[in-house]
């Protein structure tokens, strides 16, 4: 048993992780004998709702199905809480985990609302000499302006563009770029916001073909592409948003590409 699994088996499954200011909230799911890594999770809800409990049925079938232990968190939400505050909580369970990792690997991820904060965190941890192992994130918003033709694409769909305006704007306000994500250490809302993506985690993205997020995801994986991380795009046909809570299949193909993810390097594909 390593000193991480040792220390992770102490710790309650509900526990809280000191921060500079606040003490965040987290949950532990373990992915059973063998399992190694650390993977860290934001939980979706449009920034402004949701906790981990809601999700813990899916992240515990995650902890399985990608033999890791993921640690749910818990972070402060919108708009009693606004940006750059859920991603200072993820960041901060985030370093926690990587202090504890010793050689193990360790990923951040998320879905939704919180694979944009997770893509974020993976911006802000760009450090090669603690390299994460993989970003994980499921249909992430990427544009506040919801500029896309699949925002428009299907009426009726959810969430639809105008809920996520709310959403963006409850979250991060209305800046063309949020003032925390300006300078050497920017604190990005969305990835939108950065101009250089070199040198994040290798990203595995899932995003449903009927996702209004889809041309988002899509568009994120080629800029991944462009500055030179590689990418791994799982695209179900006839997925909306919101599988990664609904849809055990989903899970199953996002766990096993994170498995294989700290196995060995992926190239660059899409799987459909």
């Amino acid at each position: 048993m390593t000193a991480t699994r040792t220390t992770l088996d102490a710790l309650p499954p509900s526990s809280t992780i000191p921060g500079a200011d606040h003490d965040v909230p987290i949950r532990i799911f373990a992915g059973g004998p063998g399992s190694a890594g650390l993977l860290v999770w934001a939980h979706g809800g449009s920034w402004r709702s949701g906790a981990t409990a809601d999700w813990a049925p899916a992240l515990a079938h995650l902890a399985r199905i990608g033999s890791t232990t993921v640690i749910g968190v818990d972070y402060r939400l919108a708009p009693e809480h606004p940006h750059p505050v859920a991603l200072l909580d993820v960041l901060t369970v985030l370093d926690w985990a990587r202090d504890r990792a010793g050689a193990e690997p360790t990923s951040v991820g998320g879905d939704s609302a919180g694979a944009t904060i997770a893509a974020c965190a993976a911006l802000a941890r760009r450090d090669p000499d603690r390299p994460l192992t993989a970003q994980v994130l499921a249909y992430p918003p990427i544009d506040p302006d919801r500029r896309a033709a699949s925002y428009r694409g299907r009426p009726g769909a959810f969430p639809s563009r105008a809920a996520l305006g709310s959403a963006w704007r409850a979250y991060r306000g209305q800046e063309p770029i949020h003032p925390a994500a300006v300078g050497a250490r920017a604190l990005y809302s969305t990835p939108h916001e950065a101009a250089d993506l070199a040198g994040a985690a290798p990203a595995i993205l899932a995003v449903g073909s009927l996702d209004p997020v889809v041309d988002d995801v899509r568009g994120y994986a080629r800029r991944l592409r462009a500055a030179g991380v590689p990418v791994e795009l799982h695209e179900p046909v006839g997925t909306g948003h919101g599988a990664f809570l609904t849809d055990p299949t989903f899970r199953h193909r996002l766990g096993t590409a994170y498995a294989a993810a700290q196995r060995d390097a992926r190239p660059v594909r899409r799987i459909r």
